[in-house]
């Protein structure tokens, strides 16, 4: 017990003077003159008697690793608590939490390539189903498909397992083998894949493709050590010197790494545009400059955004729409303006500080209010903060821009709700369980496949069958939805998610509204230029 006491003491008070002094494992730092260690002293100690006592007392065994540390994937313990006294984006990551920012900022593992749930099978026990293979991935090659229900890893039955217990299993060094066996709807017999594991990277820029003749399409999911480097290889693929417009698309983008979203932006500013700039109590005023430039590449370009766009996204899209270099459409974004420095402390385990605010070249801060919020609605309800829209800055065009409260639209547009009946379609998962359904009895489609009435028929039977309450009303009404989302899922199963996505990108309201909306785009970066002609001739 007095062992557990002293990784407790050394532990906080490593983490408790990170939080204090703006953390000594990363840059150095020296405290502010007149500082008194004694407070600091004075609550280490009050916590060890506190803790002193709960050891003593407490009348159930005391795990000094779910005290100080909380349980997995929580924050209850006594660092996260600590850390969340800051800002919402201090955090504090355990051994495995740890491993799984450092995977997710390299973007890529060693493993088979397909992401996994649980969902409930027959008579209601849980089964772990294939949710989608990554394409390309050793995974996708073999021949896996969404749906298919991985009851053995090698040898060993997933039963009682939960997720992450199921991706360790599939998880390996490059080069081994892995057996899968699964089974699949519509097959009597349990199918084996044998399955050379691989180096998996998923694609940050996930989606790349033409739109219309000379317009491009592009979806950024992240900022990853490989984002600026698949955007390079994006842009050549879809010959850039042709292009006469671009659709990027940084909806549901939670962000990343700062250097990867200064390169971004790189490709599409002038050399030398200020792309932003951070400061903090113990971190000097840095500034990033496009470096590079976008090589007189004039095409105009259409930001889309939402709520959860966030971080590192939000430094794109500032960055563009301050400079007047692109339009942006869709909904006010998340709103985090807060850096962190990543500090490794011992024992594998990871520190992420607040240590700096970053600014648009315009000037705005561009954090969402949290001190008066609770942590839940400030990840999962964006919307119920309003943005405080008091500091105003100019554009290189001269337009009003507003810091507080993430990056406002210039056009603001947000995607149609739901009605109920397409609500219980995807509710019940009406749309993923028939794709199984159907193609246990047709095998596959051809990558043209359409929806014909044949089809709707097999949809209606299938919904009767398991009692999803939908009318042929219900259908008549909302006969366009359930066609391209069937046509979605069944595409997506058997060619992948991307072939899917283009599907669900050419009919998506947002996509089109940016179509119409690339004269405006083209206009806005030519007053810029106009605007800032007239301010030199003055």
């Amino acid at each position: 017990m007095k062992q557990a006491r002293r990784v407790v003491w050394f532990i906080l008070s490593t983490v408790l003077l990170c939080a204090l002094l703006g953390g000594v494992y990363g840059h150095q730092v020296e405290a502010t003159a007149g500082s008194d260690d004694t407070d600091v002293k004075s609550s280490l100690s009050a916590f060890t008697r506190v803790y002193d006592i709960v050891e003593a007392n407490y009348a159930d065994p005391l795990d000094p690793d779910q005290s100080i540390y909380g349980p997995p994937n929580g924050n209850t313990g006594a660092i996260p608590g600590a850390l969340r006294t800051l800002d919402p984006h201090s955090n504090f990551f355990d051994p495995r939490a740890f491993a799984l920012l450092r995977e997710d900022q390299e973007g890529k593992y060693y493993g088979v390539g397909m992401q996994i749930e649980t969902r409930p099978g027959k008579m209601g026990k849980l089964v772990t189903i294939v949710r989608k293979p990554i394409p390309g991935s050793p995974a996708f090659r073999a021949g896996l498909r969404p749906g298919d229900i991985v009851s053995k890893v090698d040898d060993k039955s997933t039963d009682g397992l939960n997720v992450s217990q199921v991706a360790e299993l599939l998880k390996g060094p490059k080069g081994t083998q892995v057996r899968v066996t699964v089974i699949r709807e519509g097959y009597e017999q349990p199918l084996e894949f044998n399955i050379i594991r691989d180096e998996i990277s998923p694609l940050s820029v996930d989606d790349a493709f033409m739109l219309r003749p000379n317009i491009a399409y592009i979806h950024i999911s992240k900022f990853d050590e490989n984002t600026n480097d698949e955007l390079s290889d994006s842009l050549h693929r879809l010959n850039e010197k042709g292009l006469q417009g671009l659709i990027l698309d940084l909806r549901g983008n939670p962000g990343g790494l700062l250097p990867e979203a200064v390169e971004v932006s790189d490709h599409f500013l002038e050399k030398s545009q200020l792309i932003v700039y951070h400061s903090g109590r113990h971190s000097p005023e840095k500034r990033y400059y496009a470096t590079r430039g976008d090589d007189g590449n004039e095409y105009p370009i259409v930001v889309l955004i939402n709520r959860l766009t966030a971080s590192a996204a939000e430094i794109v899209t500032g960055a563009l729409q301050d400079h007047d270099r692109a339009l942006v459409l869709g909904e006010p974004s998340f709103g985090k303006g807060l850096v962190q420095t990543v500090y490794q402390l011992s024992e594998h385990t990871g520190l992420a500080l607040t240590t700096a605010h970053y600014y648009t070249p315009s000037g705005r801060l561009i954090q969402r209010e949290y001190e008066n919020v609770s942590l839940y609605d400030y990840y999962y309800h964006p919307e119920l903060t309003k943005p405080n829209h008091a500091e105003v800055r100019l554009t290189d065009g001269g337009r009003e821009v507003y810091g507080g409260g993430g990056i406002t639209p210039d056009i603001q547009f947000a995607d149609p709700k739901l009605n109920p009946a397409q609500d219980m379609l995807i509710q019940h998962s009406a749309f993923f369980d028939f794709g199984k359904y159907y193609l246990g009895i047709h095998k596959t489609i051809p990558k043209d496949f359409q929806v014909t009435d044949a089809v709707l028929d097999e949809f209606k039977q299938f919904l009767g069958k398991e009692k999803i309450p939908f009318t042929d009303a219900n259908l008549t009404a909302n006969l366009d939805f359930v066609k391209n989302h069937i046509q979605m899922q069944l595409v997506g199963f058997i060619y992948g998610e991307n072939e899917a996505d283009k599907i669900s990108i050419h009919n998506d309201p947002l996509v089109l509204k940016a179509l119409d909306s690339m004269p405006q785009a083209k206009e806005l970066m030519a007053n810029a230029k106009r605007y800032l002609a007239s301010k030199t001739t003055r």
